[in-house]
């Protein structure tokens, strides 16, 4: 049976992002709509909608148009909403990328998005710059100076007269993301500005989950290159009328003397951000008091932890439940008290429809059972750039979207995720890709075949674990240095184990499951 959701479906407007998050910022006048958190430097309402103008008309005078990528290589500043947002005016669409990458993994997805520039932060610059010469960027970006790079300030020297770009929403791009899907490299995940007006659209749809107010301050400490980010930090909170808090890297004691300094009202959590707020001792030390609740998203969050920090701070915390390639979240928790369930991972949103399929034999499932889900409606994406098949390994000839994830719904609607179907690790919020560091391990002379799992961390949810089978010397500290060279930090590799062979099947396939099961035996005995 489809699952439907119990709220309403919402009309979603035929209608470009920008023209949709902005439409009612000029009329909020000197409200804050961006502050820098370290700095307190403020961007109002009023003025953002001239300043993301003048960007796009500065992009626009450099020949930036319609249907080009252009890479954004920077942690959170309120600078980052004026340079999306000007592409997105343009018909442009825009490659959002992990701070932490390495000069490698940036290359590769300037190369696979066909980025046509590149923006980045001073302290970035010579990362992005070995990168760009490895691509066809044709120019290189800074909020701020560097020598080499051209200021994005250089973008808003003139007027704002960007050219009126015509937009389909429904066909037309405006994100691209990349993700890992449930196995494999990272892909890129192709978002229409109608994928994204949708998600706000439905987000909103959700009547008893206050995700955001207007009145709200929000932190954002997530990075903007994540789904989370762009869109429940950014957009939803640009559209609503809420004040967004910039925090370029996240640390848990500058996390807190924000949230105090700035009276921030709903926290957007990660499970170990969770956790911290349950049991850090530093925690005590700060206000929290203008807090009026949480959400948890990116990973799911136990109901131990959730009822733990609870019990320390003193608000609760609802989850969302989504991924890149439903831009955002497809699932939303309540906010009223008596309907909140700390382990559930929130309720089908609007205009989708949800299915529960027995793994081992694809048969429906109903409430109660246990088995993979899959999502359809108007939050999925196109699908992955240059990659029919994947695509079609993903996404059904009937639009049904494989999650890769397996959960069960109850009688009241919610749904719980007990585990996973796909190879992806879950590193706090952020993907690693076992297929990725298998191919960087076994490029290592010593090594002969390779295998990488996730395995439980309380902090992190999971890190990586390299089995490995040698052919020459290597010790585990060489080749988890070795590793830490070539990828950005949540990639890094925590554990190695030496193999005589791996398990695999009878045709060759890695059995990769075999080793997964033995670290929990492992773990539980």
């Amino acid at each position: 049976m489809a699952f439907r959701s119990v709220y309403p479906d919402v009309a979603i407007p035929e209608i470009a992002l920008s023209d949709y998050v902005l439409a009612h910022a000029r009329e909020r006048g000197d409200k804050p709509a961006l502050i820098d958190g370290p700095s307190g430097r403020v961007i109002t309402y009023a003025q953002l909608p001239g300043l993301i103008a003048r960007a796009a008309a500065g992009l626009a005078r450099r020949g930036f148009g319609k249907g080009e990528r252009f890479a954004i290589y920077s942690p959170n500043v309120p600078e980052y909403a004026i340079a999306f947002h000007a592409i997105a005016s343009l018909g442009g669409a825009a490659t959002t990328v992990n701070p932490l990458y390495t000069a490698g993994e940036l290359a590769k997805q300037l190369s696979d998005s066909s980025a046509r520039f590149l923006l980045t932060v001073p302290s970035f610059l010579a990362v992005a710059r070995e990168a760009a010469a490895q691509s066809k960027v044709e120019e290189i970006f800074v909020f701020g100076e560097a020598e080499g790079a051209t200021p994005f300030a250089a973008l808003l020297a003139g007027e704002a007269q960007a050219p009126k770009v015509a937009i389909d929403p429904r066909k037309d791009l405006v994100a691209l993301p990349y993700s890992s899907g449930t196995t494999g490299l990272p892909k890129g995940v192709m978002l229409t500005h109608h994928n994204l007006v949708a998600e706000l659209c439905s987000i909103k749809g959700v009547t008893d989950a206050a995700l955001i107010l207007p009145e709200d301050t929000v932190l954002a400490f997530l990075p903007f290159f994540h789904i989370y980010g762009i869109v429940a930090f950014l957009n939803l909170s640009l559209h609503l009328g809420a004040t967004v808090v910039t925090m370029p890297r996240f640390d848990l004691e500058q996390y807190l003397q924000m949230v105090q300094k700035y009276g921030v009202t709903i926290l957007h959590l990660v499970p170990p951000i969770a956790l911290a707020l349950a049991k850090h001792p530093v925690v005590a030390n700060y206000d929290l008091s203008k807090v009026r609740g949480a959400f948890s998203a990116a990973a799911p969050l136990s109901g131990t932890v959730a009822d733990a920090m609870y019990q320390r701070v003193g608000f609760r915390v609802s989850q969302a439940y989504g991924m890149t390639e439903v831009s955002g979240a497809c699932h939303l928790g309540p906010t009223t008290p008596e309907a909140i369930k700390p382990a559930a991972g929130g309720r089908l949103m609007p205009n989708m429809e949800c299915r529960v399929l027995d793994t081992a034999t694809g048969a429906e499932l109903g409430s109660g059972e246990q088995g993979e889900i899959l999502v359809r409606g108007p939050l999925v994406m196109q699908g992955y750039l240059k990659l029919p098949e994947a695509t079609a390994a993903s996404i059904d000839a009937e639009g049904w979207l494989r999650t890769g994830d397996i959960g069960y719904v109850d009688a009241d609607g919610d749904f719980f995720i007990v585990d996973r179907t796909k190879e992806l690790i879950k590193y706090k919020a952020l993907q690693v890709a076992p297929a990725e560091l298998e191919a960087i391990i076994v490029g290592h002379p010593a090594i002969v075949d390779a295998c990488v799992i996730g395995i439980a961390d309380e902090e992190a949810g999971e890190v990586p674990k390299a089995f490995v089978v040698l052919k020459g010397k290597i010790t585990a500290e060489e080749l988890q240095a070795y590793v830490a060279a070539r990828v950005a930090p949540h990639k890094r590799i925590r554990a190695v184990e030496l193999m005589e062979q791996l398990p695999k099947s009878a045709t060759g396939k890695l059995l990769r499951r075999v080793l997964i099961e033995r670290e929990r035996s492992r773990a539980s005995s």
